[in-house]
């Protein structure tokens, strides 16, 4: 073999064993999550990794402890509000900055931007106290308001709209349509992959919020599935096989948005237009 193709066949090797490695670390968590539901709470314990004959046992036990329905209705009614909400309000705020130009929009844009270097643990007490004042406490609206406004959807939704034809928008006011209608019937359509793209961020940081709903929902009413799975992990006794059974149950639907617009997510990250 020749120098190059020695050199290649070793770099082909490093790359491809680097990403299986990478790969295994990252499916491994899951495949072990999986397996921890048929196993007991002792041999989770010992690190065991091969099925067991608990399956049953942990289920009824997570339906047994928890009011399952609730929970999860709860947990899907947060967070496809807070998507439906942020992706409006944002996708406005997007096209609105690149479109329209005044001698503040980029002074204002750019504070927007500045509030991504805020740590959340900097805004709880005062959001806390706001949520207080106005009564909302222990209510989902309490866990969605402070989601609507999103710096860094505005930003994506900023950025992708650098990519929507401006002629379609000039061809569209030549017709005689009014701004609500190209945004509607024109925009939305063309930028379909950004919304799938941001959607897919979006529902997935609402479903798996913990710490405001943690904090503004105090009744087992109220809570959703991530604070009762981080209840039944943090009890005096914690029994890990029911633990597991949640955390999959609770891990299923982003799963299964994700799988369902991995190719309009795709596209909307590398910033296509169609």
């Amino acid at each position: 073999m020749s120098g190059d193709r020695i050199r290649n066949f070793l770099g082909g090797t490093l790359t491809y064993g680097f990403l299986g490695v990478m790969s295994f670390l990252s499916v491994f968590p899951f495949v072990w999550m999986v397996i921890g539901t048929t196993n007991s709470s002792g041999d989770i314990i010992k690190g065991r990794l091969s099925f067991g004959s608990a399956l049953v046992t942990n289920i009824h036990g997570f339906f047994g402890q928890v009011n399952a329905p609730l929970i999860f209705w709860n947990s899907a009614k947060i967070a496809i509000l807070s998507t439906i909400l942020t992706l409006t309000v944002s996708s406005f705020a997007g096209y609105g900055f690149e479109i329209f130009r005044s001698r503040f929009r980029e002074r204002v844009y750019s504070a927007i931007l500045l509030t991504l270097m805020i740590p959340f643990a900097a805004l709880m007490i005062p959001l806390f106290v706001l949520m207080g004042h106005a009564g909302l406490i222990n209510t989902h609206l309490a866990v969605l308001l402070p989601t609507v406004g999103s710096a860094f959807i505005i930003f994506y939704f900023r950025q992708s709209t650098k990519a929507f034809p401006s002629e379609l928008r000039d061809a569209a006011k030549v017709d005689g349509l009014k701004e609500w209608q190209i945004f509607l019937f024109i925009y939305v359509p063309v930028m379909r992959s950004t919304y799938a793209a941001a959607f897919i961020i979006v529902f997935m940081a609402a479903w798996n919020n913990y710490l405001w709903p943690l904090i503004v929902l105090q009744s087992n009413e109220t809570k959703t599935i991530t604070l009762v799975i981080s209840s039944l992990a943090s009890a005096y006794y914690p029994d890990f096989g029911v633990v597991m059974v949640g955390t999959v149950l609770a891990t299923l639907p982003t799963l299964v948005v994700f799988f369902l617009m991995q190719r309009q997510f795709v596209q909307g990250m590398l910033g296509s237009v169609k």
